[in-house]
């Protein structure tokens, strides 16, 4: 069996969770965390505010399932590659 050859680490990527309304009222407004995604899909996210807890998700998708409140969160990228398996809409 072939294995498939390791993706390029510059294909990782830097994004922030904005968030425009918080129907929680727990995490607030404006930028509530910091992330990274993995070439792989493998992504971590870590709350600005305190806790500062931080999250391992299998994939962006995920954590938008989990923290995304309904279209209420957005994710921006702060590099300039793209991922081709997000869908576009969350490049918004």
């Amino acid at each position: 069996m072939l294995s498939k050859p390791a993706p390029h680490p510059s294909q990782m990527r830097r994004f922030i969770l904005f968030r425009t309304i918080d129907p929680t009222g727990v995490s607030g407004t404006g930028v509530v965390a910091e992330g990274l995604v993995f070439t792989d899909g493998l992504s971590i996210l870590h709350w600005v505010s305190d806790p500062h807890a931080t999250g391992i998700y299998p994939s962006l998708e995920d954590i938008l399932s989990v923290h995304g409140h309904e279209g209420c969160t957005r994710i921006h990228f702060l590099d300039r590659a793209e991922i081709l398996s997000i869908p576009q809409d969350f490049l918004k």
